[in-house]
C-alpha cells in the first residue's frame, strides 16, 4: 500500500505551487482575492511556513512545528485548517509546507499562498519546491511607501522603525531575484498594480494564460469573495470593499527627505534598466541627481541589518520558550493599547477587537 509520503512524493513530481509575491502594500491582497475567485485556485493567504525554516532541521521537523506555525501568525486557525488531517512529523520544509498547501487547496488545480515576505528569497523558494511558478505584482515606490505610511494607523507591523527602507531597496531586491529566476528558465509572470486596478480584465486573463486554466469573469470583481484568512485592520479596507479600487487619499504623506530619497534611487534605476523598470512612474522624476555610492552601501548595509533583525526574530520564534513569547505578546499588547488611547479619537482603529487581533498575529514581527 503506498505511503501517505510515497503519495506526496508523486504528486509533487507532477505539479508544484504558485507563489504570488510583491512588496509590501502593493496590491498583493487585492491580487490574492481576486484570483482565489477562480474555482480553480485556491492559495493561502501569508502562511509564510518558509520563514520559520529552523523548524526543520536535516533529521525532519521539530516536535510541536504546527504549534509554533500557529503561534507564529494563526496560519492554520485562520484558513480553517484541521491539523489532524497534518503529519505531526514531516522530513523538511517543503514535505510540511505541500502536506498543508494541498489540504486547504482541495480539489483545486492551483494551490501555494500570496506572501511579500518571500521578496528576497525567490531563487531559495524555486529550488526547494520543483516545478514552483511565481506570479510577480509590481507597483510604483512611491506609492508603496505613501501606502505603508497610511497604514501605520491600523498596523503595528507598518508602525515600526525602518519598514519603508525595506520597501524601497526591497523593491530592487525583488528586481534581481526575479530576474535571477527568468535567467534559469523558472515560469514567472509579471503584472503592475496600475494596470490590475485600471483593466482587471486584461490583467487576470493574461494570469489565467499563464496559469494554463480558463479565464474566469469572477476574478474581476471582489463581489462575494471570501476575505475570510486576510488580517483585520483599517490597512486592508481597500480589499474588503465590494469593488476594486485604488486608495482615495490623494494628500501626501511622503515627508520630503524621503521622497527625494525615493526619486533618487528611480532614478539611478529607470538608468541601470533602460527605463524598463520600475515600470511606474512612467515620466522620470524632477528631482536630479542618483543616490552616491556611497549612500548606496551605506543603505544596503542598513538593509541587510534589518533583514538580519527579521530573520532573528523567526529564529527565536522558533527556539524560545512559548511562555516567554506569550509574556512578550502581552506586553507589546499593553504598550499598543496604550500608544493607541492616546491618538485622537479620529485616528484609533475600528475596534478593540481590531487592535488586539493585529497585534497578537504581528508577534514579534
Amino acid at each position: 500500500m503506498m505511503s501517505w509520503l510515497d503519495s506526496y512524493m508523486s504528486s509533487t513530481a507532477e505539479s508544484g505551487p504558485l507563489f504570488v509575491i510583491g512588496m509590501w502594500r502593493s496590491g498583493t491582497s487585492l491580487l490574492y482575492t481576486l484570483l482565489n475567485q477562480h474555482p480553480q485556485i485556491a492559495l493561502m493567504y501569508e502562511g509564510d511556513l518558509p520563514l520559520l525554516r529552523p523548524l526543520f532541521p536535516r533529521k525532519g521537523s521539530k516536535k510541536g512545528w504546527l504549534a509554533r506555525w500557529e503561534f507564529w501568525n494563526s496560519a492554520l486557525s485562520r484558513h480553517r485548517i484541521r491539523t489532524d488531517k497534518i503529519p505531526t512529523i514531516v522530513p523538511d520544509l517543503p514535505t510540511g509546507a505541500m502536506a498543508v498547501w494541498k489540504e486547504y487547496a482541495g480539489p483545486a488545480a492551483v494551490f501555494g499562498e500570496k506572501s511579500p515576505d518571500y521578496f528576497d528569497s525567490l531563487q531559495t523558494l524555486a529550488r526547494e519546491f520543483p516545478g514552483a511558478r511565481f506570479i510577480i505584482i509590481w507597483r510604483n515606490p512611491a506609492d508603496i511607501c505613501r501606502s505603508i505610511i497610511r497604514a501605520r494607523k491600523g498596523s503595528s507591523f507598518f508602525s515600526k522603525p525602518g519598514i519603508a527602507h525595506r520597501a524601497i531597496l526591497g523593491s530592487h531586491k525583488l528586481k534581481q531575484e526575479c530576474d535571477a529566476l527568468l535567467g534559469q528558465k523558472f515560469p514567472v509572470h509579471q503584472i503592475q498594480y496600475e494596470e490590475m486596478v485600471q483593466d482587471s480584465t486584461k490583467v487576470m486573463t493574461g494570469v489565467c494564460d499563464f496559469l494554463g486554466i480558463p479565464f474566469d469573469s469572477k476574478m474581476c470583481s471582489l463581489q462575494g469573495s471570501d476575505r475570510s484568512a486576510i488580517y483585520e485592520g483599517s490597512h486592508h479596507e481597500l480589499v474588503k470593499q465590494e469593488e476594486i479600487l485604488s486608495s482615495t487619499m490623494r494628500e501626501e504623506v511622503l515627508p520630503p527627505r524621503l521622497k527625494r530619497k525615493i526619486d533618487r534611487y528611480v532614478s539611478y534605476w529607470k538608468s541601470q534598466y533602460r527605463s524598463a523598470w520600475p515600470q511606474y512612474p512612467e515620466s522620470q522624476p524632477s528631482i536630479s541627481g542618483y543616490p552616491s555610492a556611497v549612500q548606496r552601501f551605506l543603505d544596503d548595509v542598513l538593509f541587510r541589518g534589518l533583514r538580519i533583525l527579521d530573520g532573528f526574530t523567526a529564529f527565536v520564534y522558533c527556539h524560545a520558550p512559548i511562555r516567554w513569547l506569550d509574556r512578550y505578546r502581552s506586553f507589546k499588547r499593553r504598550r499598543y493599547q496604550s500608544a493607541d488611547a492616546k491618538q485622537p479619537q479620529s485616528a484609533q482603529p475600528a475596534s478593540n477587537a481590531e487592535t488586539l487581533r493585529r497585534v497578537e498575529v504581528s508577534g514579534l514581527k
